[in-house]
């Protein structure tokens, strides 16, 4: 009988992808019905769905859910659940479909039917209201919430029906993996209590500190690395598995550590996606998140530990994941090492304070890195992404908010 957290809702994992027969005929099906389209982040919440990782979810969310997520951060049912799962259409499309009607979701940039749903409900929201709610802004220059103004007009509701898991599993391989692989994984291992590591990132020495405190805690860490889409001057996926995979082999001990992707893109939503994580972290069978310095932030939107203080702000029993937090982290020269505000006692000028931003700016203008802020085999991987670049593809990296710190 397996020790790890039950999937979020309590019960079972509820992946909707079919499978034999069920999937063939439902393809069939699908050709002769209306599609829609669907944008790069709807796709990555559908693949969610098909594989169980938005457990208990079947489907994208109706009106009052959105409303009720946005204000109170729980469905109509009262499952908590701190981020909308929506889908759009535009007005010309949705005024050709109709409630109770049956349509296929393409990805258009595969042309590929990703799904079958049917239309529950149509509806339309006050876009600038969930941006406040789940982003606390509306300002224009926030990736999250030029996400939620390039929605279509109208959102379709209704259960769906996963056909496909897109480019995940040919892209990445082994590296992608659904909660029921990852739940078996931690099973074979003696892994009972098993901590998230959440990345967009190549890890520094920092993220490599985060991840060995909650070794000392938990049986062992997923390394669980975003695989969709990131914001221009980010490390491809590929690249930062090769990476991590690199730092692991070398600086962790055998079975305390494993590396897998998911299919999102990030959002940028600060404290309500730290929350989101914890939830799909459930489902993936990890009993902790580790929640560092402005957890899933952007610029200066968030306070830097306003993801740890969220998690205070949920009523009891929301989650079974646990967010491990920690102090800002950074090698001190006194210290001779690794350290964290409640651990080191010494002055501001004997710290090195390490991001993601500041590594990736100092590697794509080709500056030195300090030989504290990453291990070499990690830096040699990423100066032979960046010096395989074409002029057309670098893109320059700002340093602004907490990562500028």
């Amino acid at each position: 009988m397996t020790t790890l957290v039950k999937p979020h809702g309590g019960g079972e994992l509820k992946p909707l992808l079919l499978t034999g027969d069920e999937l063939e005929a439902e393809r069939a099906r699908a050709a002769d019905l209306p599609k829609v389209p669907l944008s790069s982040r709807e796709l990555g919440d559908l693949i969610m769905l098909g594989i169980g990782g938005f457990t208990p979810l079947d489907g994208f969310m109706t009106r009052l859910d959105w409303e009720r997520v946005c204000d109170a951060m729980q469905t109509a049912s009262g499952l908590f659940w701190p981020i909308p799962i929506t889908l759009s259409a535009d007005q010309a499309l949705a005024d050709t479909l109709s409630e109770g009607q049956e349509v296929a979701l393409v990805d258009p940039e595969r042309d590929e039917v990703m799904a079958t749903m049917r239309v529950t409900e149509k509806y339309t929201i006050d876009k600038a209201h969930e941006c406040v709610m789940v982003y606390k802004t509306t300002d224009a220059e926030h990736p999250g919430v030029q996400m939620v103004m390039a929605q279509g007009e109208v959102n379709l509701a209704g259960p769906v029906k996963v056909l496909s898991q897109g480019e995940f599993p040919e892209k990445y391989g082994d590296a992608f993996m659904t909660p029921a692989q990852t739940r078996t994984a931690f099973a074979e291992r003696g892994w009972h209590t098993v901590a998230a590591f959440q990345t967009r990132n190549p890890m520094h020495r920092s993220h490599e500190y985060l991840a060995k405190i909650a070794i000392e805690i938990c049986d062992g860490v997923l390394i669980h690395s975003l695989l969709g889409k990131l914001k221009p001057g980010d490390i491809p996926a590929e690249v930062r598995a090769k990476a991590i995979g690199t730092l692991c082999e070398n600086y962790f001990v055998d079975n305390t550590v494993m590396q897998a992707g998911y299919p999102l893109d990030m959002r940028y939503a600060g404290p309500r996606e730290a929350l989101l994580h914890a939830v799909f972290r459930q489902n993936y069978g990890c009993s902790h998140l580790i929640v560092g310095r402005d957890h899933a932030g952007v610029g200066d939107y968030y306070g830097p530990f306003d993801a740890h203080h969220i998690f205070d702000e949920i009523p009891a029993g929301s989650l079974e994941t646990r967010p491990l937090k920690i102090d800002w982290t950074f090698h001190c020269s006194k210290c001779e090492g690794m350290a964290s505000m409640k651990t080191c006692p010494h002055d501001a000028a004997d710290r090195l304070l390490l991001s993601g931003t500041k590594l990736r700016k100092a590697l794509s203008e080709g500056e030195e890195v300090p030989h504290h802020f990453s291990r070499p085999e990690v830096l040699a991987i990423l100066r032979e992404y960046y010096a395989g670049l074409a002029d057309d593809q670098k893109v320059e990296v700002k340093m602004s908010g907490h990562s500028a710190a």
